[in-house]
């Protein structure tokens, strides 16, 4: 007789931190588990809980032990439940955090997670936690089985690791080197999800921009941006993180004679001091900077651009941060992610002099997102009566149940707010609504339709995408559409099915921004 705990699937639920490669790292997760069996927890207390960390932001290990410390509790009374620990977290502290956090049951690095299944399997056999880092990359992740969060949005790596050395960061020693994949692979997948549905794809890597480093072609990236515009169903095509000093003339060309690739660039600055920008190792000057910033602008003038701050860098005197003042205001920036510099260990600056008072780095911190409030909000006010396309989403605006208004991203990205007018279709996750702005914030537009107007929504197939998974999730019959079909499986053996939502590059619910 077969035992009734081994006949039933177990569940899992994966707990993400940090940038949008983390996010698209949980798919994977997902998808391996999916494929070994495993089923996402719905409800109650999962089977498997997988935390994936991030080493990048402030006080990540604190929150990844605080949320341990939550779990340990839970395990003693839930039998037979696994916790994983994998990411950039894992890959650094290795062996420390089963020293902290004996009830783990597997610690796996940001190298093999495609091993997740094998390990917890291993863990439950042998009754023992396992521990597994490699310190080079197993398997692309993007062969991995993949369970994508959203019907009409993907995220598609082009390449994973850095080839960079800026003192602050300590991705390249986490993720390693940079790996690019083939353009026929990376084509390969932007066709598989678009037939699926998608129609916007971010194009990931640590940075972008330097992709086809490994196959010696120095206009690799441009030329997969113009690929991307001879696929069919495609309309929306983003890319993040490049860096300035490697951003060339032929990817802004690209940018702005491929119609589905969007007036958006997310650019980050760091420091407007060179002096700064040299102890940071950017390898590029504001001169240079606002250069890119100007000829991306020559040729689309309506290109919002967006860009990382770090304030309070070692050494960093009240000049040095006028100076990021001064380029801040000229760069008109629509938003900014400032960070407040912090040690983390294992990077050079975490052992320079000059480490600047906490007290400072909060005063300046406060000046700097007053400056880009102001600029943000002034950016948008410009915004009030264009005319833009938005496509819907499923996610995005925490006060849609107050105001009765849906949200969507403009072509640029902007998060925008509008109303439903009475009597008016709703759109789907994924159609396209074109809208006049009406008011504007610092975070965001609203674009409201008079009392008695309809929305002029355009359906598409993502919107029947929406459809088709909600119907497959519900256990009814599929709607018939432009796009209609038998619903997808949810995981796919490396190409995807079901995407997630391009989203800030960083976490927005945090105290950072």
């Amino acid at each position: 007789m077969i035992d009734e705990k081994l006949a039933t699937p177990r569940s899992y639920e994966v707990r993400t931190y940090g940038c949008q490669m983390n996010v698209h790292d949980s798919e994977r997760l997902s998808g391996s588990l999916e494929a070994a069996g495993y089923v996402r927890a719905t409800e109650g207390q999962a089977d498997v809980v997988v935390i994936n960390t991030c080493a990048v932001r402030e006080n990540a290990d604190n929150k990844l032990y605080g949320n341990l410390g939550m779990l340990a509790s839970v395990k003693k009374e839930h039998d037979g439940m696994q916790i994983a620990v994998g990411g950039c977290l894992a890959q650094k502290d290795q062996g420390v955090i089963l020293e902290k956090a004996p009830w783990v049951d597997v610690v796996f690095g940001t190298h093999n997670m495609g091993s997740l299944p094998t390990l917890l399997e291993r863990a439950r056999h042998n009754e023992e936690a396992q521990l597994e880092i490699l310190e080079s990359l197993d398997v692309f992740p993007s062969t991995l089985p993949t369970r994508r969060e959203s019907t009409h949005s993907a995220w598609v790596s082009i390449s994973v690791g850095c080839n960079n050395t800026c003192t602050f960061c300590i991705v390249p020693t986490l993720r390693g080197k940079e790996k690019d994949r083939r353009p026929g692979e990376i084509l390969a997948e932007v066709q598989a999800v678009v037939d699926d549905g998608a129609t916007e794809i971010t194009l990931l890597g640590q940075n972008v921009n330097s992709y086809g480093v490994e196959f010696g072609d120095r206009q690799a990236f441009s030329k997969l941006l113009r690929a991307t515009g001879s696929i069919e169903g495609l309309e929306r095509v983003r890319f993040t993180s490049p860096h300035p000093a490697a951003f060339t003339d032929d990817v802004i060309d690209a940018m702005a004679e491929t119609p589905n690739v969007m007036p958006q660039l997310h650019m980050p600055l760091q420091s407007g001091s060179d002096r700064i920008l040299k102890a940071m190792r950017r390898s590029y000057r504001s001169t240079k900077f606002l250069g890119i910033l100007e000829r991306v602008r020559a040729q689309m003038s309506h290109a919002a651009i967006t860009t990382d701050i770090i304030v309070g860098f070692p050494g960093e005197t009240e000049e040095d941060f006028q100076d990021t003042l001064r380029v801040v205001e000229e760069s008109r920036f629509a938003s900014a992610y400032t960070f407040q510099y912090s040690i983390r260990p294992g990077t050079p600056a975490a052992t320079m002099e000059d480490q600047i008072p906490k007290e400072v780095v909060q005063e300046r911190f406060e000046r700097l997102a007053a400056l880009q409030d102001r600029i943000s909000r002034e950016e948008n006010d410009k915004q009030i009566g264009r005319t833009v396309e938005v496509m819907a989403t499923a996610m995005e605006g925490r006060k849609q149940s107050e105001t009765a208004r849906l949200s969507g991203r403009a072509e640029d990205s902007r998060l925008v707010h509008f109303n439903i007018p009475e009597g008016s279709a709703t759109p789907r996750p994924g159609d396209v609504v074109t809208l006049t702005i009406t008011e504007a914030a610092a975070f965001h537009l609203v674009a409201d339709t008079e009392p008695g107007g309809v929305l002029n929504i355009r359906r598409t197939r993502a919107g029947d995408a929406w459809d088709r998974a909600e119907a497959a999730s519900c256990g009814v019959p599929t709607s018939t559409g432009a796009g209609a079909a038998d619903a997808s499986p949810r995981v796919s053996l490396g190409l995807p099915t079901i995407r997630v939502a391009t989203t800030p590059i960083y976490d927005p619910s945090d105290s950072l921004r």
